[in-house]
């Protein structure tokens, strides 16, 4: 299985570029992020994404 990550910005703010999108807290080694991550899927791919 392939799965993307994309690091965008504004462009990538839509959740309507993916299909069945989720948003989702995570913590890290460094602390929590910015943003929230954005998940679903592109042309059947599964992608992760952050803006």
């Amino acid at each position: 299985m392939v799965k993307i990550g994309v690091i965008g910005g504004s462009g990538l703010d839509d959740p309507k570029l993916l299909e069945n999108h989720e948003e989702k807290e995570v913590d890290t080694p460094y602390g929590r992020p910015s943003s929230k991550l954005t998940i679903g899927k592109l042309n059947n791919v599964d992608v992760d994404a952050r803006t």
